[in-house]
């Protein structure tokens, strides 16, 4: 066995174990984790007319229905309250009409820092009428609304999971309004 073999041999034995470890770490990486939403497709709905669809795990809790141009229809399911100082409004966005939609500019609002980051609900607003306040969207620290964004085209009968960030109202309000750009009002009851 000449030297130039040994050596060889010995490179591929120890790259081996290091290929291993990779592909493993890879496939721990592969989003298979419960974080907090998985990845489903959007569910189309066969259906005609306004009727919202019942999403799995859902037992029909609607907050609110909020009515936009175009056939969208939001459907607000909750309304959380966090010990972090911020509510949590998720819901669904649907296309009620017969024809595929684009998603309005304007929901992002006409907040140029917003707007610079693509489309997104930050245009939304919590009113508690209470307190005599209005709540804008959060932003993280590079200014992108804590809300879903970037949304694709929907088609006919297509919904869209959505949630949007806002400070916490005081602990002793439990009602707010939610308004949304180009969208009816909804009153929403904050639990938690």
């Amino acid at each position: 066995m000449s030297i130039r073999f040994t050596t060889r041999a010995r490179g591929g034995l120890a790259a081996w174990p290091i290929a291993v470890v990779l592909a493993f770490g890879l496939a721990g990486c592969g989003g298979g984790g419960s974080d907090d939403k998985p990845e489903t497709p959007a569910s189309s709905s066969t259906g005609g007319g306004s009727q919202p669809d019942v999403q799995e795990g859902d037992e029909g809790t609607t907050l609110a229905e909020l009515r936009g141009p175009s056939g969208l229809f939001l459907k607000v399911t909750e309304a959380q309250r966090d010990g972090g100082g911020f509510v949590t409004v998720s819901g669904d966005l649907k296309n009620d009409g017969d024809e595929t939609v684009n998603i309005p500019a304007q929901l992002s609002g006409n907040e140029t820092e917003i707007i610079r980051n693509g489309k997104s609900l930050g245009g939304a607003t919590l009113v508690d009428s209470k307190g005599k306040k209005r709540y804008y969207v959060l932003r993280d620290t590079e200014g992108r609304p804590l809300t879903t964004t970037k949304f694709p085209p929907l088609k006919a009968g297509e919904s869209l999971p959505v949630f949007m960030q806002f400070p916490a109202p005081p602990a002793d309000t439990a009602e707010v309004t939610l308004q949304l750009p180009m969208f009816t009002t909804g009153t929403i009851e904050i639990s938690g």
